[in-house]
């Protein structure tokens, strides 16, 4: 079984910045993709970057050019570098991987999340 384990979130200011880590484990054969989402009480889960193991990255619109995604050395690790951090950013942010267990069978996972806050 894959499990996800986040960290790095907490409470910073606006204008600051965090670093979100999120690593793997379990019997991998491949990390296709690798990324986080977030949740904002009372909003739907949405997109917030993806990295694929090639290293093809997609943004939200919303974080581009203020977060940066990458993966870790073990590839099967994912870092989320949030800069000029908005109050709106906050929320539970989850990794999120598309893995092969099974070569030829990739199946999506997800962390328990860790909570970003941003004060004004």
């Amino acid at each position: 079984q894959v499990q996800l384990v986040e960290s790095g979130g907490g409470l910073v200011q606006a204008g600051g910045s965090l670093r979100l880590s999120c690593a793997a484990s379990g019997s991998i054969f491949r990390a296709n993709r690798m990324g986080w989402f977030r949740q904002a009480p009372g909003k739907q889960r949405e997109l917030v970057a993806t990295i694929t193991d090639g290293g093809s990255t997609n943004y939200a619109d919303s974080v581009k050019g203020r977060f940066t995604i990458a993966r870790g050395d073990a590839k099967t690790t994912v870092h989320l570098q949030m800069n000029s951090l908005k109050p709106e950013d906050t929320a539970v942010y989850y990794c999120n991987a598309l893995m092969e267990q099974v070569v030829g069978i990739p199946l999506p996972y997800w962390g328990q999340g860790t909570q970003v806050t941003v004060s004004s």
